[in-house]
Formats: C-alpha cells, sequence, structure tokens
C-alpha cells in the first residue's frame, strides 16, 4: 500500500510539473500574484511601504515584507490592467530581485515615490 501511495505521489508532482511547463512567465506571476486592486489604491499602498522604509518606521524584515507585498499588489494590479508605465516596470523588477538589502529597498522605495509622483498612463 505505501508503494502505491509513493507511485501516485510521484505521478501527481510529474502532471504539476507538465503543467507548469505549459505556463508562460506572465500566467506564472499571475497565478500566485496578490490579488489587483484598482491602480491608484495599489499605488497608495506602494507609497506608504516606500515611507515606511524610508523613515525606517519598522525592523528590517517588517520594512521588507511590507515592501515586497506592496510591489507585488502593485505588479498585479499593473498586469490586470496591462499597464506598462514606468513604474509598472519598477514594480515587476523588484519584486522579482533576490538581493533585498536595505540599501536596495531605500533606492527602489525613493524611485517609486518619484515614479509615483507622476500621473500613471495605462499603456495596452
Amino acid at each position: 500500500m505505501a508503494f502505491a501511495s509513493a507511485q501516485s505521489t510521484r505521478i501527481q508532482g510529474l502532471l504539476l510539473a507538465v503543467g507548469a511547463l505549459s505556463i508562460t512567465p506572465a500566467q506564472a506571476g499571475v497565478m500566485g500574484a496578490a490579488p489587483a486592486k484598482p491602480m491608484p489604491q495599489a499605488i497608495s499602498i506602494t507609497r506608504q511601504a516606500a515611507t515606511a522604509v524610508l523613515e525606517k518606521s519598522g525592523t528590517s524584515s517588517c520594512l521588507t515584507g511590507k515592501l515586497t507585498n506592496a510591489l507585488l499588489g502593485l505588479s498585479s494590479s499593473c498586469e490586470a490592467q496591462g499597464d506598462r508605465s514606468p513604474i509598472c516596470a519598477l514594480a515587476n523588477q523588484a519584486a522579482v530581485s533576490t538581493s533585498w538589502s536595505m540599501e536596495f529597498m531605500e533606492r527602489t522605495s525613493k524611485e517609486l515615490l518619484k515614479l509615483s509622483d507622476t500621473p500613471v498612463a495605462t499603456t495596452p
């Protein structure tokens, strides 16, 4: 019986892997992404997180989580609306970064605040 269970688990894993290979990177991002919010709300949340990072109002891990969640939410909102503006490009780029040092977060936060001061144009 244990053999059948292990074999079933391997088959399920294989099916998941095959299914994952048929998904484009854009679809993969959306599947595990935060729910899309209206752009003004997503930008407001991102500005709050960026401001918290620059003011150092929290522990490093808390600020990392706050900024990461905001960027993922913004990225989802951008994807849902087909927005390819500079702030969306930055959100997409930063969200997949593996180097979340305080320096990176501060630099990203400054750029997010700068870009969010300008109106967001939706590009089809």
